[in-house]
């Protein structure tokens, strides 16, 4: 259980609250500090699955808490920036995207007891989905207003919407591919 990728997977737990104080904290530069600690928090979850499978350290812990730990600090952040933003433009987005997650954790977690999880295993379509959705909340968290890097929220929110894309599209065809077990 204490291997290096469920190492990781904690690590990505323990930033959570790191992230919403450096979030709220008011302090010079705290929005690059949240939008760097969840950047820290996104490259750990994509290098926990990559060492998991290299060093063949996979275990049922971490293939329980890795997805948990990855939807808790997506969906926190997601519920920080709705809130910041005070926007329809920005929270409509944050409830599809939570939304689906919720459906698709279901939806695997059913499938899972009718032994064919496989159906709905994590697809190209999903990672996809993931990359824009933590590239979108990177720039919607920081917000820098140097004219330098100040593209980066105008970036983030074009992100956000092709995130909420890929998020129905995934969530479709996840749907889609349980359906026949989902009517019977």
């Amino acid at each position: 259980m204490w291997n290096i990728p469920n190492l990781l997977t904690l690590f990505r737990l323990f930033l959570i609250p790191v992230f919403i104080v450096c979030f709220y904290s008011g302090v010079e530069n705290a929005r690059f500090w949240a939008a760097f600690v969840f950047w820290l928090a996104a490259i750990t979850d994509a290098l926990d699955g990559y060492l998991a499978r290299k060093l063949h350290q996979s275990t049922p812990f971490g293939a329980f808490l890795d997805p948990v730990a990855d939807k808790v600090m997506v969906a926190v952040a997601l519920v920080l920036i709705a809130v910041d933003s005070l926007s329809l433009w920005v929270t409509v987005p944050a409830i599809i995207m939570i939304s689906r997650e919720i459906v698709i954790s279901a939806l695997r977690e059913w499938m899972a007891e009718l032994g064919k999880r496989a159906n709905v295993a994590v697809s190209n379509l999903g990672k996809y989905k993931t990359i824009a959705q933590m590239l979108a909340l990177i720039g919607l968290i920081w917000r820098p207003e140097h004219w330098f890097v100040s593209w980066f929220t105008p970036a983030g929110m074009l992100l956000l919407y092709i995130a909420t894309v890929l998020t129905l599209w995934s969530m479709y065809s996840y749907l889609r591919a349980a359906w026949r077990d989902l009517v019977h």
